[in-house]
């Protein structure tokens, strides 16, 4: 089976309560223009930031479009936006969905001052900026509450602070202009003393060690070095001690947003074997007429159908802010990581040896998708997200849970 240029393009369920069917019918055609799914192909083999991808969503209002129209974003709501990212990701892979979710990471920015937010903020929803966003380091993951990069102020006039420490496995390290960087002001014990910057990534004092990952390779991730890199005053985003509550504000969402990313991902792969099982002949019959081949097929459709429902009532009860989300939306990261997993993992078998090479795409989705399982929430803390949120517990290091109904 050689590989398609596109996925296949069967009925299947969208998030967005109407179809969009203008919005796709759009993206269907920026897809092949582009050719979003070759592109996606080549940035694997040869990593690099897709800058004109990147400017071409922007100038279509396509990055970060759920952002206020106040701050140059679309204000769309939580759905529609979710029906961009699918149909992208169906089309063309993590790489151009999650150049539409970019702005969103940066969100922290509408606690900036005027300045940072004209300079920072509003160029992202045009693709002119890319601005990173700093949390992990070396010795705190998932614990973010524990972060030891400190920013110590400056005595006399002009004041500012001086930033020094690690931020690890971070995104863009080799190509943001700029970045929210997360750090201890010392406030308070835990979340309550971290604060968040913007730091251009050319100041003195700034080095990086670039990794080699497995997957998501055009987001050339690495170790950025803070060595007393000086940050004017006005660079603090918000007030002091607060950015990992501005931080948690937004993780929720895009937990949300990214369980859509897995499922159109997988579900792109689900529809490209169904077709080729059809087409392929074994023993003088379609591969696909064979139950060794079509039940393990259609129990993946039941379980990627299960899983999208599920992610579909989460983004309905967020758009509505409809009581505790944080544990819901864990959730569905959760289940639809290890829904895609499996799907294209079984994509892969059901595709032979060639399933196995880079000459089909489902090795590529299994790679990108499998950074979910750590980024963004690993699978552990999301599953104690949800216990804590679901259990009732009194305490957590965020503050009070809410009891069930």
């Amino acid at each position: 089976m050689s590989a398609p240029t596109q996925p296949g393009t069967g009925p299947w369920p969208r998030f967005a309560p109407t179809d969009e069917t203008e919005l796709r019918a759009e993206l269907g055609q920026f897809a092949r223009q582009q050719d979003l799914a070759r592109r996606a192909r080549e940035l694997d083999e040869h990593p690099s930031f897709p800058w004109d991808v990147y400017r071409a969503l922007g100038a279509r209002g396509w990055l970060g479009p759920r952002q206020s129209a106040v701050e140059g974003g679309g204000g769309w709501p939580l759905l529609r936006e979710a029906a961009l990212l699918e149909e992208l990701a169906y089309r063309g892979g993590s790489v151009m969905a999650k150049l539409a979710l970019q702005p969103d990471f940066c969100s922290v920015l509408v606690h900036a001052s005027p300045a940072i937010r004209e300079r920072w903020f509003r160029p992202l929803f045009t693709g002119a900026v890319l601005v990173g966003n700093q949390v992990t380091e070396p010795g705190a993951g998932s614990d973010a509450s524990h972060l030891r990069l400190t920013a110590e102020p400056l005595s006399g006039p002009e004041g500012g602070f001086v930033l020094s420490g690690t931020k690890s496995q971070i995104a863009f390290a080799s190509d943001a202009q700029a970045a929210v960087v997360y750090a201890r002001t010392g406030e308070g014990e835990g979340a309550r003393g971290i604060s968040a910057f913007l730091v251009p990534q050319d100041l003195r004092g700034i080095g990086v060690e670039p990794y080699e990952d497995l997957g998501e390779r055009w987001m050339r991730r690495g170790d950025v070095h803070y060595d007393r890199v000086r940050v004017p005053k006005e660079n603090l985003v918000g007030e002091p001690g607060r950015g990992f509550t501005y931080l948690r504000t937004e993780l929720t969402q895009e937990r949300a947003l990214l369980a859509v990313i897995y499922l159109a991902l997988s579900r792109a792969s689900l529809d490209e074997v169904a077709e080729g099982v059809m087409q392929r002949l074994a023993f003088g019959r379609p591969l696909g007429s064979f139950e060794a081949v079509s039940f393990p097929l259609v129990e993946d459709l039941a379980r990627w159908e299960a899983a999208h429902l599920y992610v579909g009532e989460t983004l309905r009860h967020l758009q509505r802010a409809e009581g505790p989300v944080d544990g819901r939306a864990a959730l569905a990261k959760w289940l639809s990581n290890e829904t895609a997993l499996a799907i294209l993992d079984h994509a892969m078998q059901l595709t032979g040896g060639e399933g196995y090479s880079h000459r089909l795409p489902h090795e590529q989705r299994w790679r990108d998708v499998r950074s979910g399982r750590v980024a963004h929430g690993s699978q552990e803390i999301l599953r104690l997200v949800a216990a804590r949120e679901y259990l009732g517990r009194a305490s957590s290091p965020y503050g009070p849970w809410p009891k069930p109904p």
